[in-house]
This record gives structure tokens, sequence and C-alpha cells, in this order.
């Protein structure tokens, strides 16, 4: 990539994570099909700050039919998504003949409870077999990706959105100008475009480095959000931070003049400028840490197999890929890793090539040390898992550092 993909400035690497593959590519063990890859790097925006990846894997391979991740799959989540719902049906949908659309609806976590109010509704979801789910839950499903030519036939079939909403999906679409140019076309004019993502002043904080893979294509901080939506008419009205998935921002658009901007949205900038998020030496700081987490994390995994000790991990998750990879982690080090998900056990991780197994194979045989790789999962995991820990089974973390408790 040459240029910022959203307003074509210069943008300057400043961390290479390596080659990695799909995040999501699960395989059986005996597949020998040849596994695609791709560098893992990032760079800033010279001009508007956007944080986003250097190479652009194709859509169509990181989001298809047997797409794996289910976004009901954690009871924090749920309860996270059943609230957002409700606060929407209490303000924005709170009139006859409401409409909400939501980017990337997944297995329909969300919309099953705008469903249920009889408020008009729409699901974008390009993934197959996760649509059809959310289908079977009383979901209405296009099982398109949203752009600007799929959203203004929605607006023309159904009339103006209300909402226009969407979790942990914005970041991973490095088309944001038709996106944008899609929400224009659908919202009507009050409506608004509210979207919540990792936040890179987070990951910049915690040094959550696996937060960075194919589908996080951009790394939002307010600033570069702000810049995005007055290129497109729009205005950034509104932010919220969330404690889900490490660290998130709720944001919330509206067209340039309809609403005036909470404070929150001045003061977050604010304080982005104070830590100096964007600056060169903060960047180049971060990639260090990060080299230092990758040595240490290593250190540790070899010392404790040298001593004969059992080491598994928890959660095959989509940030996972990227640590193992980067790290170099594989069955030599972590014997397998623990997930819930059935469509990804009985499989190996991406690259490396884990073995996962499911939670009765944890319980069954509780392993001296696990890998906590769903970090972002810890107060869940943590109390489901009591009693790894009462067997005398140690957790190993690795964000901010690298740590065994």
């Amino acid at each position: 990539m040459t240029g910022c993909r959203i307003c074509g400035g210069a943008v300057e690497e400043f961390l290479d994570l390596g080659r990695q593959p799909l995040s999501d590519a699960f395989r059986r063990p005996d597949d020998d099909a040849e596994e695609f890859f791709y560098r893992l790097a990032v760079g800033q925006c010279g001009d508007c700050t956007m944080v986003q990846l250097m190479e652009e894997v194709p859509r169509e391979r990181m989001f298809h039919e047997d797409y794996p991740y289910h976004s009901s799959g954690s009871a924090v989540m749920r309860e996270h998504f059943t609230r957002t719902a409700l606060g929407f049906l209490g303000t924005e949908l709170d009139h006859d003949d409401a409409f909400m659309v939501e980017i990337g609806c997944n297995d329909g976590v969300l919309l099953r409870t705008v469903a249920d109010a009889g408020v008009r509704h729409l699901g974008f979801e390009p993934s197959g077999g996760v649509a059809a789910l959310a289908a079977a839950a009383g979901v209405r499903v296009r099982t398109e990706f949203f752009e600007e030519e799929t959203a203004a036939a929605v607006r023309a079939a159904e009339g103006p959105a209300d909402v226009i909403f969407a979790a942990n999906t914005i970041c991973h679409i490095p088309y944001l100008d038709s996106v944008l140019r899609g929400a224009d076309a659908l919202l009507g004019p009050d409506g608004v475009f509210v979207f919540e993502d990792p936040y890179w002043g987070d990951i910049v904080a915690k040094t959550s480095f696996d937060q960075i893979y194919d589908e996080h294509f951009y790394l939002f901080t307010v600033r570069s959000v702000s810049e995005l939506a007055e290129r497109f008419g729009f205005a950034l009205v509104d932010i919220e931070r969330l404690p889900v998935h490490g660290g998130e921002i709720r944001y919330t658009l509206a067209r340039a003049g309809a609403r005036t901007p909470s404070p929150a949205v001045a003061e977050a900038r604010a304080a982005e400028d104070a830590r100096r998020l964007t600056a060169p030496d903060v960047l180049t700081g971060f990639a260090t840490s990060v080299a230092a987490i990758r040595d240490d994390l290593v250190a540790l995994l070899r010392t404790l197999r040298a001593e004969g000790r059992t080491v598994a991990a928890y959660g095959a998750t989509a940030k996972s890929a990227t640590v193992a990879n980067y790290c170099g982690i594989g069955p030599d080090l972590v014997s397998y890793v623990c997930d819930t998900t059935p469509a990804k056990q009985h499989r190996v991780t991406p690259g490396m090539h884990i073995p996962v197994e499911p939670p009765e194979t944890f319980a069954g045989s509780y392993p001296d040390y696990a890998l906590l790789f769903a970090w972002n999962h810890a107060e869940e995991i943590m109390a489901k898992e009591e009693g790894f820990r009462a067997s005398g089974g140690k957790w190993i973390g690795y964000v901010p550092d690298v740590r065994v408790s």
C-alpha cells in the first residue's frame, strides 16, 4: 500500500509482525492444502493520522460461509448487546415505523432484541453460516456486504434508517469511502451511524499488539474518526468508552450540523493530544515494547517446557494467531488450545497448527500452566475455571506484560 485508504496521504510503517495466516482459518489436521499468508505490518497516515495495515487481505478470504466466530458465544457480550439494543429502543427507535440496520450482524445477537420489540430491522451479514443462525432466530438478514450500492438498494426498498449500527465490524472494512457513502444514502436526516471498535489508545496503553490482525484493518482514535467523518459530510457527535474486548470506543456520527457534539468528543481529543498518541516516538516505543513481550513470553514457555511442565492455552481467538505466529509458538511450547466454539474444535490453529480441543480436554487433566489468549474475557473465564486454579494451575498473561498468576 502506497497511500492512506482514507485521505491518500503518506503512510509510515512502524511495526512489522511478520508473516501471518488468516486469523480465523482453522484447518483440519489432515488438510495439506497450501495455507494463505500475508505480511502483517502497521503504519500511520501523516495527514489524517489513521492507523492502518500496510497490506489488505481480500474480504472473501476472511468472511465466508464457514466463518467460525459467533458473537453470542460470550455471556458478557450477550449482555452487552442486549443493553445496547435496549438503549436504541428507548431513544432513536422509540417511534412508529422506526428502522434499524446493522452492519455485520453475525448470529443476530443484538437484532434479536430489536426484532422481539417489533421494530423494523435489517442485518447485513456476508458470512452465510452465522447469517443463517440470525435468520433462524427471527432476524431479517441480507447475506451481502454493506457498501454504497447495497445501502442505496435498501433505502429505495424500505426508506431511511434511524440507526445504522456496527460492532467490531467497521474497523474490518478497508473501503470505508463506500461505507460512508452508503450511510449517507441510507440514513434519515436526523439518523445516526453508531459503531464500536477497538481503541488504538487502549492498545498502546496495554501493549495489546494481538488486537492487530487481518480483520482489523483500521485501529481508530477519536481524532482519526473525526477526520474520517468530516470527509463524508458527517460529524462525530458523541463517544463512549467501553470495557469490552480489551477496550473499545463507541462512536456516534450524525450529519454535519444535525446534532450538537457532546463535550466528550473534545475532551477525548485533548486527552489524545496530551498523550501524544500519534507521535512517531510513541509509535516506535510501542513497537519496542511488543518485541520485548515476544522475547519474554517465548523465554518463559521454553523454560517451563524444559522443566517438564505441561502448558496449554485458553481461547482460540483471532488475536491468538498474531501472538502465536509472531512469537513462533507451536505445539512444542503449547500442547493444545482449549476453546468452546464447536467449529474450531478438533482443528488446528492458523499457521502454527496447535490442536484445538474442547473444554472437556482441559478439565479432564488440567495442565500446570494455561496461556490466556482470550485475556479480554479473563473475568468470565476465571469464574468458570475455578477448578483449574484449585488444582494448582497457573495462568500466563502477556498484556500489558508477561506474568504468571
